[in-house]
Formats: structure tokens, sequence, C-alpha cells
């Protein structure tokens, strides 16, 4: 796969940059020199196979890794070296992969931890936000999280994080493991997200999925950016189509 290509970036300055960003496991080398820019009000995927380094992109952006060179901005600032409980604050919220909700608690408690962060009137005004969002969820708000189905449990991932009230919300593989209708609704979800303002940084392996709700994307292989573009010219490019999208 070839190196490069347009960003189709917008001009501007973007929310979330990274820059010539290095991260390491140990002695790993798991990103490798990443490039990326996020806008305002934009929905950005990252693509590319088991082990390409998305989750270790969003990680360190959320402050959960820190980059061993390079730097990671958020509204201009270099947050390269915050920790991860400060950049909530700042406004990075994230759902993680595998959903990570607490499965002994109720859907209402796991909303309050998401909410920690924020006042009592900030949390009473954003759970009404999120439960008109996820009305499936007001209609089990004392159910325990472990005994949602998949599909009910990546909403309330999704919720939980959108309670620390984001200006950037970090999506880590929202479909995983769900049926294909699951699949459409979650997508929808975030579609309405985005339409309400919210910029968005996506992971997903379902490729396809992931280019229709993007304006732009990247496509990582083994902790490289080799290829972005706007969605329009990734679906187009036919290395993408070929590795990605199922198609010859």
């Amino acid at each position: 796969m070839s190196v490069a290509v347009n960003t189709g970036a917008p001009t501007g300055t973007p929310v979330l940059r990274l820059t010539d960003v290095n991260t390491y496991y140990g002695a790993i080398h798991a990103l490798r020199g990443i490039d990326l820019e996020v806008h305002s009000g934009e929905i950005v995927t990252l693509i590319g196979a088991n082990g390409a380094g998305k989750t270790t992109t969003l990680k360190t952006i959320s402050g959960l890794l820190h980059p061993r060179t390079g730097r990671v901005e958020f509204d201009g600032q270099d947050v390269s070296h915050v920790e991860a409980h400060n950049l909530v604050r700042r406004g990075i919220g994230q759902a993680p992969e595998g959903r990570r909700i607490f499965s002994r608690l109720t859907i209402h408690e796991n909303l309050l931890m998401g909410g920690f962060t924020r006042t009592h009137a900030e949390n009473e005004e954003q759970m009404e936000v999120v439960l008109d969002l996820f009305p499936r969820l007001r209609e089990r708000l004392t159910q325990k999280g472990g005994t949602l189905s998949g599909g009910e449990q990546q909403m309330l991932a999704i919720a939980r994080a959108l309670m620390t009230r984001p200006r950037v919300l970090l999506l880590d593989e929202p479909s995983l493991g769900l049926a294909p209708i699951l699949v459409q609704q979650i997508f929808e979800i975030i579609r309405e997200i985005n339409s309400r303002g919210m910029t968005i940084l996506l992971v997903e392996q379902n490729a396809i999925q992931a280019l229709a709700v993007a304006s732009r994307g990247y496509v990582l292989q083994t902790g490289h950016v080799v290829l972005s573009g706007s969605a329009h010219e990734l679906r187009e490019n036919e290395t993408v189509r070929m590795a990605y999208l199922g198609e010859d």
C-alpha cells in the first residue's frame, strides 16, 4: 500500500492534532510517526487491520498512553503528557473497545460514573440529553448493566462517555460483536450525535459503515498512516476496496 495522498482536510485550526507521534509498549514501537487532524464537527475514522495501531492511537489521545516523541494537541495546546482524568475534564470522552461498562451497577449508576467530573446540576441536565438519545436506556434505568444485551451495553458505553460532556468523542469499535441490525442502529446513533454538533474520532473495523458516516479517514498499517483522504476518496481507492471493503 503506497503512502500518500491528499488528506482532504478542511481549513482552519483542528480541535485535535497528532504530529509525528511515536508511542511504545515497553520496547515495542506501536505508533510510528502518526500525523492526523480532526476538525470541529467532523466524523473522522481510523480503519485498518487488527494490530494496525488504531486503539493505541485513541489511548494516546485520551492519555492512557503517552507518546515517547511527537505531540498531541487539543484546542491548540500540547496535551501529550496530560493525565487521562484531566483530559476528560478538558473535553475528551471515550467509549472503549469492549464497552467496559460496570456490570454490577445499574444503568443510572453507570451514567453517573461517566459524569463524575461534573456537578450535580450538570449531570441532571446531561442525563436528560443522553436519555433522549437512548430512550431504551431510559426504560431500564434500574437494570444492572451486566443483564443488558450487547447492543444495549454499547449504547450505555456511548451514553456514559457523553455524560462527560465531551467536545471530542472517541469511539473504539462500536459495532464489535453486534448483529447487523444492531450495527445499523449504532451507526444511526453516531450520525445523530454528530448532527447535534459532536466531533467524533471513530475506530472501526467495519470500513463500509465507517466510511458511510465519516467525512474523512485515515488508513493505519503497522503503526503508520499509509493513506488518508475524504471518505469518498477512500471508498473509491482500489487498495482500500480490496483490503477493507471486500471488493475486487
